[in-house]
């Protein structure tokens, strides 16, 4: 078994990052909203503005109350994009139940989304033609993939989870790299027979799904998945410890996916798009 070292990956990432930021004569400017006062979404955006800082990304956190209305929200898109020192917007996710959050993606400039969420992005990506920005996990984990000399083309991949976020765009730039993707689901049926004769499984949907004897001895094994079981421990989708021995190669949590999100991310902050 080979550990997929997305932490280390994403060190090096960075410091490439970096190195091109340093050469740049304008340095790229991230606006951040973030809605309320969620502790998760605090951690990640504070995250995210000491990865900014330290590639010399300039990082404006806006922080608007729980009260604040979906119109109110859209007024400060809108603003942003007109704004020409900013050049990526990303709104933290999740907003309040009484805010669209499509209504608030859809808003925010195709030039300027950053997270790769907007459909002019998400359509260029489903249509083969290269978008301002792809989604942060994703291209984390292609890159991932990539590092390790994982062929992709020709794979059979298995993608548990069909979010937005990781999913299905997942499967669009697996399919772009001429995968066999199946996405699995909370109705798919005979999903162990599926995952028995994947080469590749990406597992995104937040609880302990891949478990021993599912996989074979060949397959890559990437966890999206990252949460608190009831010792308090952080753990993922699959099942590491009873896994790892039969597998050709695994991602941990932490230290996998997670670090490759954050590179991805500040890989795309790092760009400037005229408007």
């Amino acid at each position: 078994m080979i550990l997929l070292d997305g932490k280390t990956l994403s060190k090096k990432i960075i410091q490439k990052i970096k190195s091109n930021v340093d050469n740049m004569p304008v340095k790229p400017h991230l606006a951040v909203i973030i809605v309320g006062n969620d502790p998760s979404s605090r951690i990640y955006v504070k995250n995210k503005k000491i990865a900014a800082d330290e590639i010399g990304i300039k990082s404006t956190i806006i922080e608007l109350p729980e009260s604040t209305t979906e119109n109110e929200l859209l007024m400060k898109i809108h603003e942003l994009n007109n704004d020409s020192e900013i050049s990526g917007i990303l709104v933290q996710l999740p907003l309040p139940q009484h805010i669209n959050k499509n209504n608030i993606i859809t808003a925010i400039s195709p030039l300027k989304d950053v997270d790769g969420f907007h459909p002019e992005n998400v359509g260029k990506l489903a249509i083969g033609i290269e978008p301002y920005y792809y989604p942060a996990t994703p291209q984390g984990i292609i890159m991932l993939l990539d590092e390790y000399n994982i062929p992709i083309e020709g794979a059979d991949a298995v993608i548990i989870g069909r979010s937005n976020i990781v999913g299905k765009p997942m499967a669009q730039m697996l399919l772009n790299r001429n995968a066999t993707v199946t996405i699995c689901h909370s109705h798919t049926k005979n999903l162990e027979d599926k995952i028995k004769t994947a080469d590749i499984v990406i597992s995104a949907v937040g609880k302990k799904i891949v478990r021993c004897k599912m996989v074979n001895k060949n397959s890559v094994l990437v966890d999206v998945g990252i949460y608190k079981d009831s010792n308090g421990k952080l753990t993922g989708d699959i099942d590491f410890d009873f896994v790892s021995p039969d597998c050709g190669f695994i991602s941990p949590v932490p230290g996998g996916v997670g670090p490759m999100t954050i590179a991805s991310l500040m890989l795309n902050a790092s760009k400037i798009h005229n408007i």
